[in-house]
Formats: structure tokens, sequence, C-alpha cells
């Protein structure tokens, strides 16, 4: 049976910080409509930024 990805797509969240660093997700759709916006670490500028999806 195969998966619905419709529902729960595949999402990148680049950096804010315009470094390139991205982070790869999945998201619900139904859950969280808007873009997605999360505090992760980014590695080049050793402290923690906000990552927003990007489409």
């Amino acid at each position: 049976m195969a998966k619905r990805n419709d529902l729960r797509p595949i999402v990148k969240l680049r950096s804010t910080a315009g470094t390139g660093h991205t982070y790869v997700t999945r998201k619900n759709r139904r859950n969280n409509p808007d873009r997605l916006v999360l505090r992760k670490y980014d590695p080049k500028l050793r402290r923690h930024l906000d990552f927003r999806e990007e489409r």
C-alpha cells in the first residue's frame, strides 16, 4: 500500500542567517498550513537560529 505524501510532505528548512545550511523534515499540512519556523542549530555560525521553510 502506498503512503500518502500529500498530507505529510518533505520540506527544507533554510537558515535565516544566510549561511546556506538546511535541514530536511516532514510537516503535517493539516495542523501547520503556514510556513514552518523552527529554532535549530547552525554549525557554520555555531549557534541556534530560526530556520524557515522554503518552497
